[in-house]
């Protein structure tokens, strides 16, 4: 009998996405095969029903730490906190002695998994990627878009941008200086997707990359949701109203739920939302709320899907082929949003400029445009086709035996 490979999961616990796509893609690997150990911090464990491997406990900064980086685009990682994150990275790679590692935004593997001599794979969106095709890079919701409007903050931000994405390169190339790597330039996406082989959550006709290395591949989104009780509060007696799906995640804003709830009291729908426990003080009569909702059984209901633009959400509404309104904040959002636009499968509105008015309008085309449900469904019919369990399981088999 052929022994199984041991295979390390690292996953960045300062979002949910970061947890629940190693953790599908973790489910998704033949346990004949495969044993797989998980290590991540204890941010979201409550939401996974069970952990099927051996799991370890590793140290990330709090997703709260995180946001507010984000919002402040201060370094979300500076030299100290790299250096933290190796000797945790080191300490587990030593003890574990793992065929192959699988990481997801750990961005010190970089440095470790080369200095233990181990494979190294990592997942990315392929809007990260050196070799992405894109104009002008979006203006995040940062403070000055926010004082100073967002046309003169887009002006400094496209100026500035370049600047400050080589200054947040530099904490882990002075890593990979002083472990004896070489550095990786001062090119933020080569950072966000250093790896032996980076796998992309992605599909190209919705992020279209450029002289792709062989070593950077596609799988298609990674969906995962909780296991969640869907609700029937009103969704089995739906009749003609459509179905929209309001859910901003563990990175969006839930100071706009009320105004979003609010402008989708003026349409003909039932509304469902996820409030990841935020508390609300009024519920319109269309809509009904729970703090999590299972999103892949949603989004199969729904006509409409209402979210914070990230990539989880919006590739589960259009692996179903359900429009997305976006509601970007962070620059991840922003990216994602901006190659969901044009394709023409989405909406994104900025949450600076947000109101009743402009959601329910906005709302109201993606409920009735044939054109933007028709190439939303183009794109599921795109997704069917990948299977990023397998994907990933060939890419182990390729990586363990070139290295062996």
């Amino acid at each position: 009998m052929t022994q199984r490979k041991r295979i390390l999961f690292i996953a960045e616990a300062v979002t949910l996405a970061h947890v629940a796509r190693p953790y599908a893609l973790a489910r998704g690997l033949d346990p004949q095969a495969y044993e797989v150990v998980f290590a991540c911090a204890d941010n979201y464990g409550a939401l996974f029903d069970t952990w099927p491997w051996q799991r370890e406990s590793i140290w990330s900064i709090s997703p709260q730490v995180f946001m507010r980086r984000l919002a402040q685009g201060r370094r979300l990682y500076p030299l100290e906190t790299l250096k933290q994150y190796a000797r945790e990275d080191l300490r587990l790679i030593n003890t574990l002695q793992p065929d192959a590692i699988v990481g997801d935004f750990r961005l010190s593997l970089s440095a470790t998994a080369r200095l233990a001599h181990v494979p190294y794979i990592a997942l990315a969106n392929a809007y990260w990627s050196p070799y992405a095709q894109r104009g002008r890079i979006p203006v995040p919701c940062l403070p000055m878009t926010r004082l100073l409007g967002v046309p003169l903050g887009a002006a400094l931000f496209t100026l500035a941008a370049p600047f400050a994405f080589a200054w947040h390169t530099l904490p882990l190339n002075r890593l990979r200086r002083d472990y004896g790597l070489p550095q990786l330039g001062l090119d933020l996406r080569r950072v966000y997707t250093d790896a032996d082989i980076t796998l992309y959550a992605d599909v190209p006709e919705l992020v279209p990359t450029t002289g792709l290395p062989p070593r950077h591949r596609y799988i298609g989104p990674v969906e995962w949701s909780p296991s969640t009780e869907m609700p029937e509060f009103g969704l089995n007696d739906l009749g003609n109203r459509p179905l929209v799906y309001v859910t901003l995640g563990s990175s969006g804003s839930a100071e706009l739920l009320p105004t979003i709830l609010e402008a989708l009291s003026g349409i003909d729908c039932t509304v469902a939302a996820a409030t990841a426990g935020v508390p609300l003080h009024h519920i319109p009569a269309n809509a009904v709320v729970a703090d999590y909702l299972p999103g892949d059984r949603m989004a199969e209901r729904a006509s409409l899907v209402i979210c914070n633009g990230g990539s989880p959400t919006s590739h589960q509404a259009l692996a179903r082929g359900v429009p997305v309104l976006g509601i970007p904040f962070n620059l991840d959002q922003h990216l994602n949003m901006h190659y969901v636009t044009a394709y023409g499968a989405g909406i994104a509105l900025r949450p600076e400029t947000i109101t009743v008015s402009v959601l329910r309008a906005a709302a109201k085309t993606l409920l009735q445009d044939a054109t933007v449900r028709h190439r939303a469904e183009e794109l599921a019919r795109i997704i069917r086709r990948h299977h990023p369990a397998e994907a990933l399981a060939r890419t182990i088999t390729e990586i363990t035996e070139t290295n062996s």
